[in-house]
């Protein structure tokens, strides 16, 4: 992306922004969720680096195209997509409540710019790089691809020579770790409300969800029920807080069950994890001779790591990749971990749940062909609504009108007895890694469940066809 670039621009909290209205001086993106996005020459300084650039090679739901065609859109253009979203909610903000919010124009840009780049440290293949791969190399890792960011914008402004002062940088970085466990104090922050609009930490509402909710459904031919400009268009500051008119209830509702619907659905649907647990494998078999997990400990080097590191393994001569060259050649050839079964673990369990492990299904194996936990694959997939087991909507402010002064909760009850009661799913689903495997392991997880619940809480058994199927093809 060309860039105007004037380089006697500087972005401090003396700067005179008059120039970012004018859009003579900025340049235009055509979106295919927003429309026209309009670039000012500030911003454009650290979209036009490599660093930035980089967000193009990285696919916003990892490995999610292979089973949803459409899914290859990037982080590149949800960053575009946060940023655009950023400045609309800032800017709608500050046309209402402007002079009793005191918002400038300096906090306009800092919202904007954190939006921008709030995905700029994001590992390769969606999370599975922070969730899955890192903690088995890096035992006790807390790594987040949030304090990246914060890393990688400094080594930006230092690598560029980008004029921005101290304070617009540390300000940035709080806005982007406000969500995060890396979040400051939030007693010790000057317009609380402004650091709700990119991560919001006090109860999920943001621009973030706001624009991947509704690029992703586009990408997989989703249905998209949540309107996300009815928000922008019924929100206001009171008491530092960013609340939404009473008879949005029902749409804040949407944007959380939409948000659990594309994780059941999309982020882990059953093929999709396969292949990602496959892709693990082959990243863990290639880290001793690429090094693949110190790319972290660098910005200058992390900047390098996206998700070509696949064709990078792939197309290696090196007999050290073998191992992990095989792996994504049976990811190419639809040869798959294959999928035995999955149950929802019961309500009243899910309090005290202790994950599943390979053990536990090897351990509840009876006489037959016998099974090694590194046949096995289990996978623990947790879907709420971004709250765990609480109702997300509890944390949320409402008011009556814009006449109103008063701001206050709103209880399920008073709304919709149709609403759910509970907010958390835990889904256990295992893998075979061989074909003829699967109706071995499948009994040993019926075992399993017998063992811990008294039932089979999976919905039906493992089909015969499938097993069958694959007994057929290992002959």
């Amino acid at each position: 992306m060309g860039a105007f670039c004037d380089d006697d621009l500087a972005f401090s909290s003396n700067y005179n922004f008059g120039c970012s209205q004018d859009l003579r001086f900025s340049k235009h993106v055509h979106d295919n969720v927003h429309g026209n996005i309009y670039l000012d020459p500030i911003f454009l300084k650290f979209v036009d680096t490599e660093q930035f650039q980089r967000l193009r090679d990285l696919k916003q739901l990892g490995m999610a195209h292979m089973v949803y065609p459409g899914a290859v859109h990037s982080r590149f253009e949800h960053s575009l997509g946060v940023y655009w979203l950023a400045g609309e909610a800032v800017h709608r903000l500050k046309a209402q409540q402007g002079l009793e919010l005191g918002i400038d124009r300096f906090d306009v840009q800092t919202v904007k710019l954190a939006g921008l780049l709030h995905d700029i440290g994001h590992g390769p293949f969606s999370h599975m790089f922070e969730r899955d791969f890192l903690p088995k190399v890096l035992k006790g890792s807390e790594w987040s691809h949030e304090q990246m960011s914060t890393e990688m914008i400094n080594h930006i402004v230092d690598e560029h020579h980008i004029d921005i002062d101290v304070d617009t940088v540390r300000r940035v970085n709080e806005m982007i770790l406000a969500s995060s466990k890396y979040s400051s104090a939030k007693s010790s922050r000057e317009k609380h409300f402004l650091y709700d609009i990119v991560a919001n930490g006090r109860n999920g509402i943001d621009v973030d969800k706001f624009d991947y909710i509704a690029r992703d459904c586009r990408a997989c031919g989703l249905g998209c029920n949540f309107q996300f400009q009815r928000l922008m268009e019924n929100m206001r500051v009171m008491g530092d807080e960013i609340c939404y008119r009473a008879k949005e209830y029902l749409t804040i509702h949407k944007l959380f069950a939409t948000r659990a619907d594309l994780y059941r659905t999309v982020y882990t649907h059953a093929k999709v994890k396969a292949i990602e647990l496959m892709l693990v494998d082959a990243l863990l078999s290639a880290n001793g001779y690429l090094q693949i997990a110190s790319h972290i400990q660098d910005p200058s080097q992390y900047w390098k790591l996206d998700d070509t590191i696949i064709k990078t393994i792939e197309t290696a001569p090196n007999e050290e990749l073998k191992e992990s060259r095989d792996l994504i050649l049976r990811i190419r050839r639809r040869d798959l971990y294959q999928f035995c079964n999955e149950y929802a673990v019961p309500k009243d369990k899910l309090e005290n749940y202790k994950e599943v492990t390979a053990q536990d299904i090897v351990c509840s194996q009876k006489n037959g062909v016998t099974i090694r936990e590194e046949d096995v694959v289990v996978n623990n997939v947790q879907i709420d609504l971004t709250r765990g087991r609480h109702n997300p909507l509890e944390s949320i402010k409402f008011f009556k009108d814009y006449d109103s002064v008063e701001k206050f909760s709103i209880s399920d009850d008073r709304i919709s007895h149709l609403l759910p009661t509970y907010c958390q799913d835990m889904i256990v689903r295992v893998y075979s890694k061989k074909p003829e495997l699967v109706g071995v392991i499948s009994e040993a997880f019926e075992n399993f469940q017998l063992k811990t619940y008294g039932i089979k809480a999976q919905v039906h058994a493992t089909p015969e066809k499938k097993k069958k199927k694959r007994r057929a093809f290992e002959a």
